[in-house]
């Protein structure tokens, strides 16, 4: 699968990008904030992909920051919300507004968005509220500020119990502001004490 692409920017629209990648021009559909981001046709771009398969398609969805990314296969996944639905609703709202409307639950805010209704709504605030992670605002080649490869092994322990992501996250965060020495047992034990 195709994670990720660094090529030169052959077009742009609002809604699509031609990536030219060692001879080769990939058509990805982006959101209206990525479409933002890219520079001016001839210049190099690197975006998060997601492909996605179907019996029928073969679809590059691409993205700058992989909050948007991650937005995006979130939404996906809830009932009645496919690719260009999720494309659409990231184009509407920016990535840290539309976390936080989620995790709010402020289906009047989402309703606003094209293609959203009411029961659509309610569906990504139940489904998404507590699966959402806090935003890291970064685009790609950036280094991440949120957590560390150690405190990632540890969310994603605490994920792996059952843990809602969320209060995981601040878990984790409170651990290593406490003092814990930079080992996972510690790490752990002490931020699944904290996230109970």
């Amino acid at each position: 699968m195709i994670a990720f692409l660094r090529g030169v920017l052959l077009e742009k629209h609002p809604n699509q990008a031609i990536i030219e990648v060692m001879g080769v021009g990939y058509d990805v559909t982006i959101p209206v904030s990525t479409f933002t981001h890219l520079p001016e046709a001839g210049a190099e771009v690197r975006l998060r992909i997601h492909t996605h398969v179907r019996e029928d398609i073969l679809a590059l969805f691409g993205f700058f920051t992989q909050d948007e990314k991650t937005l995006f296969e979130k939404l996906i996944g809830v009932s009645g919300i496919g690719p260009k639905l999720a494309v659409t609703i990231l184009s509407g709202l920016a990535a840290a507004d539309l976390l936080h409307a989620i995790r709010n639950g402020e289906v009047e805010r989402l309703v606003r968005l094209p293609g959203i209704g009411k029961k659509t709504a309610e569906r990504m605030v139940l489904e998404l509220r507590d699966k959402l992670p806090l935003p890291t605002g970064d685009p790609v080649g950036a280094p991440s500020t949120s957590l560390s490869s150690l405190d990632q092994d540890v969310l994603s322990a605490l994920l792996n119990l059952g843990c809602a992501r969320p209060a995981a996250e601040a878990a984790v965060r409170k651990a290593r502001a406490a003092g814990v020495p930079a080992e996972f047992e510690p790490l752990f034990r002490r931020a699944l004490e904290l996230v109970r």
